[in-house]
């Protein structure tokens, strides 16, 4: 029974006489081993034994044999087997020893352990791995009881970061590590235990040997398996130069690098804190003068000293609390804080003039600049951000107005006077997209056959509720919030479609803006009208003024020089007004100049206005250009103009302004007086009253 048994466990079962040679086998120890039992039976244990061990095991069971104690008695023990095929593999035996009458026999269980020594292998592994994952993870990790708070583990990192050896922590709280500080700590570990989930704190850490750091920990407490404790496991993570990082990051979007100055959106961000918080301030709004002739003259690295200068000595007049700003290129600004901050700026306003008008010393030149300021007060001027800083730009605008080194602050009659602006603004906006800017024209007649020879396209605007605004009022206005070259256009345009109804030898003349020569697209513009119109090229022309040529003489006359290449005539216009030069008569060939209305107006009386408008007169025909006298109002005037040369005459008293639809019918008379005046029987001191007489039948009022 016993025999049977053996046969069908899973462990080899074998015996051994006292000489150690084997005398029972069984079907697992020829499984495990590889030896059938006839090989085995008679065969010494040796065989199952690695050479390395075999000397010891022989030594062994001689030393049982002869009586002597067995260490393996009652006990498993692991050793190392050998197959038949010679290899090895971990094995547990127990060993027992009988007395077969006078003989010793020994009986062995021995069990293959080697998935167990696997299993035990890999979870070593894995406890390593685990262990050197915590020793090394690069943040503090932590377990304390749950129930007192000691500590059962803390890793390398976090013995690094508290600045005490890991040997301090096991067994230990926070009140006896961190006298003063631990009981804070063990407050946040019951809190985080008071409630599920994951507790976040990130505070401020300063270490015994001084050095600070900011901390955040997350704490979550886990609960214990059947038996066991419950534990609270916590993560620290370094946070100093993150936090560092980010304050430089913002220090870096809310101050200007150039200066160290708050910038535009730090000055904005001050601005809110304290209307947020009610407290009263003032803002100074400060635009430097003549910066960009700096720039243009010394170069951009002299102007980025001169902008440091500027924040050096715009500090030195502020007091605490107070900021400095630079909100734009040219731009600064101050924030004067506290009750008294409204008497404040208005005292620090001329002192900051005065500092700003001394020269300023660069490595590369002495730089004289100066500014304009405008103020404006919380809540006094404005109730949010915005509104002050609008109020502020208000006033500044209004000191820009009135002439470098002005200063002044924001009052109603500002607003009013910009809102009013703005209101005007937007109308002109909506009368452009809805094309309703009229065109009136104005005629030209020659001196010599008395016949209208061009017609001046003029700008006229008729607002909705104010009636008919002065064409210096809303061009200037176009020009200023970027609508003339729209407005130009749509001059132009509305002229060519007009003039291509009437006499083919009758042109149109249409104003330019210097601004339209900056965008760079006049010339296509300009093509694309005459290509609309079916106008022919040689009956358009533009007149410029002296004002162009002087800004971008080498741009324009490039212009200039395009636009003649298509077959258009270029005319000067105020000539006479300002920085008149007669240089620009040799770099290029205008087909007429106009002599300005101030000459015109003076010429019966004034002998210098007459040997002006003598003098042009004589250039252009040397030069082989028409010169117009452009606002004749009298018959004195018209007779002194023919007389002193002049080929073409404009003005109220020859033709006012006409709708395009009266133009036909004042061609028709015009040239119907030209003919009687071309009669043999006409009389010469008649044709001022003839040119009067058929202009004012048909002009308008």
């Amino acid at each position: 029974m016993a025999a049977k048994v053996a046969d069908v466990t899973s462990d080899a079962i074998l015996c051994a006489d006292a000489s150690g040679r084997i005398t029972y086998w069984n079907a697992a120890a020829e499984c495990m081993f590889g030896h059938a039992a006839e090989v085995a039976i008679g065969s010494p244990l040796s065989i199952i034994m690695p050479e390395g061990f075999r000397g010891a095991h022989a030594r062994g069971f001689a030393r049982a044999a002869a009586g002597g104690a067995m260490t393996l008695q009652g006990k498993p023990v692991e050793l190392i087997g050998l197959r038949a095929d010679g290899e090895t593999f971990p094995i547990e035996l127990s060993l027992g020893r009988w007395h077969d009458g006078a003989t010793v026999a020994f009986a062995a269980i021995v069990r293959d352990i080697s998935s167990r020594k696997l299993l035990e292998h890999e979870r070593e592994q894995a406890r390593v791995f685990l262990d050197t994952v915590i020793e090394n993870l690069p943040a503090m990790l932590f377990v304390k009881n749950a129930e007192d708070q000691r500590y059962l583990l803390m890793n390398k990192a976090g013995a690094e970061l508290a600045g005490r050896p890991q040997s301090d922590f096991v067994g230990r709280t926070d009140s006896e590590l961190f006298p003063g500080r631990g009981e804070a700590y063990e407050a946040r570990d019951r809190a985080a235990e008071a409630r599920p989930g994951v507790h976040v704190f990130e505070g401020n850490y300063v270490r015994a040997d001084g050095r600070r750091f900011t901390l955040r920990t997350k704490r979550l407490v886990i609960d214990p398996a059947p038996g066991g404790k419950r534990l609270l496991l916590g993560i620290t993570e370094d946070m100093t130069e993150a936090r560092r990082a980010q304050a430089e990051v913002r220090r870096l979007a809310e101050y200007d690098s150039l200066t160290g100055l708050r910038n535009r959106a730090g000055f904005v961000e001050r601005i809110d804190t304290l209307v947020a918080a009610t407290t009263p301030f003032t803002v100074l709004s400060i635009d430097l003068d003549r910066f960009k002739s700096v720039n243009d003259q010394f170069g951009h690295l002299a102007g980025d000293e001169v902008l440091g200068e500027v924040g050096v000595r715009l500090g030195r007049v502020v007091s605490a609390g107070d900021v400095v700003a630079r909100v734009g290129g040219d731009e600064f600004a101050l924030i004067l804080v506290g009750d008294d901050a409204g008497a404040r700026a208005r005292a620090l306003a001329p002192i900051i003039v005065a500092a700003l008008e001394v020269p300023i010393t660069t490595n590369r030149a002495l730089a004289y600049i100066g500014c304009s300021i405008g103020g404006a007060a919380f809540p006094t001027d404005g109730g949010t951000p915005i509104e002050v800083r609008q109020a502020a730009d208000l006033a500044l605008y209004r000191a820009k107005e009135n002439g470098r080194g002005s200063t002044c602050f924001y009052d109603a009659a500002l607003d009013a006077a910009l809102r009013e602006h703005r209101r005007l603004e937007q109308a002109l906006r909506l009368a452009l997209e809805q094309d309703l800017i009229d065109v009136a024209f104005q005629p030209v007649l020659s001196t010599e056959t008395r016949l209208v020879t061009s017609f001046e396209a003029l700008a006229r605007w008729h607002h909705p509720a104010k009636g008919p605004i002065p064409p210096s009022e809303f061009i200037a206005l176009a020009e200023e919030c970027g609508l003339v070259e729209a407005l130009g256009t749509n001059v132009l345009r509305r002229a060519c479609d007009a003039a291509r109804s009437w006499p083919d030898d009758v042109s149109v003349a249409v104003n330019l803006s210097p601004l339209q020569f900056q965008t760079g697209r006049l010339c296509e513009t300009v093509r694309s009208v005459l290509a609309a119109s079916g106008l022919r090229a040689g009956r358009l022309q533009l007149e410029v003024t002296e004002g162009l040529l002087i800004r971008d003489v080498e741009r324009t006359f490039q212009q200039l020089e395009e636009l003649r290449a298509i077959g258009i005539q270029i005319l000067m216009d105020d000539f006479g007004v300002g920085y008149s030069s007669l240089s620009y008569f040799q770099r290029f060939r205008f087909d007429k100049v106009k002599i300005d209305r101030s000459f015109v107006e003076t010429a019966p009386t004034a002998l210098a206005a007459q040997a002006i408008i003598q003098a042009v007169t004589q250039v252009g025909q040397t030069l082989g250009m028409g010169v117009v006298a452009e606002g004749v109002e009298t018959e004195e005037q018209m007779q002194m103009l023919v007389s002193l040369g002049c080929t073409h005459v404009q003005g109220y008293l020859l033709g006012r302004p006409l709708v395009e639809s009266m133009v036909r019918d004042f061609l028709h008379a015009n040239r119907g007086m030209a003919k009687r005046l071309a009669a043999p029987t006409a009389r010469h001191d008649d044709d001022v009253a003839l040119y009067s007489s058929a202009s004012s039948s048909i002009a308008l009022p």
